[in-house]
């Protein structure tokens, strides 16, 4: 999507009549009079655990009206929010984690954030087939212990699970209990029982507001309030997401006071020249609205190799329903020949990835190099058990990088006799994949779908929950990976790519190329004109 004509977002008082005396309505304000950042996604969702949040990287919209408990930050380290929670691990053969609230934490309606709105986030990913989730680290969670109201509970992990418990409620995953329950025409204690019980049919009708509720071109402010310190103020016609400061969040206020989230597809360029551009993500291909030899110029650029993988995620239905068809199909994709064009698209050289637990430039990735080494390639003998068959990919599009990422997986998936088809300008999620879904009674219950697989960046730390990625649990990464290479619920590819747009003059700006992305901290950025508009301050 291209702006055309950038949006006009009327902040007049509704008067009426004028509001300068002079007889003449005074000018409408646009959403380019304001501090504008712009993120290569699409902004569908603020809910990053549904299936289609997950699949567009809304975290890094949400991230900051959803904190998560851990922040990650610029290095990898993952920060204690404790303006929102802190935490105890307790001894014992199941890792036990206890997670105390503060005592202010609220949202933006006033409502005290509690105990239940976790347990919402633990059950929507439970029955991931009901409320259509992305949430793969509470597959490793036993129960969730928690009481009605409370500022206080205990997550239990399944034996030898929970090595990167500090993944669990990521960012713009843990939403309001309270406003989902009222929307659903139910009190927060009958939605917590609900919850607790496992009740299947008042959970049918809460399922569909989680899933869909947190819609941006729906939106919905009642629903919306947000725990951050950003809550959205409106939504604009080019799917601009306002954000203000949450007057009742429990830390520290936002710098600035309005910041412009703009979808991916909008154009730079007429952002820029209409001033509206001061930080920018762009993973799709090389930029050239940015001219360096402008003496007036205060944009920068960095560029990256992302700590994110890109991966093809699998279904687990159709054509590749079974384990060896998904090794079969494993064995035609060519990873070196899939990052060689994201490099050639992007501008960026960008390794190919043959883990799916670890980061590629993580310190353990070369100890489990030969594991990697084997999976990379293709074994085209192998691949012809899929032949004749036909591979459906989808992605959040149009994309031309990732375009060019699926015709190397056709070129190579060809000689094997399989079909890869580029459907991105017909489906391109998560919700779009055939899969079999844990049915009421746990019968698995099959959710057809228009694709086999989706191409879309993860992070291997918070996707792969058992082992934690640390030197003494070598020997569990290696059974892991094994494991996930046996079972290919998806194919890594190559690292991201990541380019960021930098205004000089804005301070605070630390480039980070995780999910949150480079607006991991966008509360702390500073600029002289506090995100506002001289125009919007007559």
């Amino acid at each position: 999507m291209t702006v055309a004509v950038l949006t006009t977002l009327s902040l007049v008082a509704c008067s009426g009549g004028p509001a300068d005396g002079t007889g003449e309505e005074p000018a409408a304000v646009q959403s380019t009079d304001f501090f504008g950042y712009l993120v290569d996604t699409p902004l569908l969702t603020t809910n990053a655990g549904s299936e289609v949040g997950s699949s567009s990287n809304t975290e890094a919209l949400s991230g900051r009206l959803y904190p998560a408990v851990f922040v990650p930050g610029p290095s990898g380290q993952m920060i204690p929010n404790t303006d929102l929670v802190t935490t105890q691990v307790l001894p014992g053969a199941n890792r036990q984690v206890v997670y105390t609230l503060t005592e202010n934490a609220r949202y933006s309606d006033g409502v005290p954030v509690t105990c239940t709105d976790f347990l919402l986030h633990y059950k929507a990913g439970v029955h991931a087939g009901l409320f259509g989730s992305h949430l793969p680290q509470t597959r490793e969670v036993l129960r969730l212990d928690c009481e009605p109201g409370q500022k206080r509970f205990t997550v239990v992990f399944n034996e030898n699970s929970g090595g990167r418990w500090r993944h669990l409620f990521g960012p713009g995953t843990v939403l309001p209990s309270h406003a989902v329950a009222a929307k659903a025409g139910l009190s927060e204690h009958e939605l917590h029982t609900a919850l607790a019980t496992d009740d299947w049919v008042t959970l049918s009708e809460v399922a569909p507001v989680w899933r869909d509720g947190f819609d941006l071109d729906a939106f919905d402010p009642q629903l919306q309030v947000t725990s951050g310190p950003f809550v959205i103020d409106r939504v604009g016609e080019q799917g601009e997401v306002v954000l203000v400061p949450n007057e009742h969040y429990y830390g520290d206020a936002p710098n600035l006071r309005t910041i412009v989230v703009w979808p991916g597809g909008t154009d730079p360029r007429q952002l820029d020249e209409a001033g509206a551009l001061r930080i920018a993500d762009i993973r799709r291909g090389q930029q050239d609205f940015v001219d360096r030899d402008d003496p007036t110029n205060t944009l920068t650029i960095e560029e990256r190799v992302g700590d994110l993988t890109d991966t093809l995620v699998l279904a687990n239905a159709g054509v590749l329903g079974s384990p060896w068809a998904r090794q079969a199909f494993a064995a035609c994709v060519d990873q070196r020949a899939v990052a060689a064009e994201s490099s050639r698209v992007s501008g960026i050289e960008v390794p190919p990835v043959g883990l799916h637990s670890l980061q590629h430039n993580d310190p353990l990735a070369p100890l489990l190099a030969d594991v990697a080494e084997g999976h990379l390639g293709t074994d085209l003998t192998r691949a012809q058990g899929l032949w004749g068959t036909t591979v459906r990919i989808g992605y959040a599009g149009p994309n031309e990088r990732k375009a060019a990422m699926v015709e190397a997986i056709r070129a190579s998936c060809e000689p094997a006799g399989v079909t890869v088809v580029d459907a991105s300008a017909e489906a391109g999620t998560l919700a779009d994949l055939s899969r079999l879904v844990t049915g009421q009674w746990g019968g698995q219950v099959l959710r057809e779908g228009t694709l086999d697989a989706v191409l879309l960046a993860v992070d291997p730390l918070a996707e792969v929950g058992s082992a934690s990625a640390r030197a003494n649990a070598l020997a569990d990464l290696r059974a892991e990976e094994e494991k996930l290479w046996e079972e290919v619920p998806g194919i890594p590819l190559s690292a991201q790519p990541r380019r960021f747009v930098i205004d000089r003059t804005v301070g605070n700006v630390v480039v980070y190329t995780g999910m949150a992305g480079i607006g991991w901290n966008m509360d702390r950025w500073l600029s002289e004109d506090d995100g506002g508009s001289a125009d919007a301050d007559e």
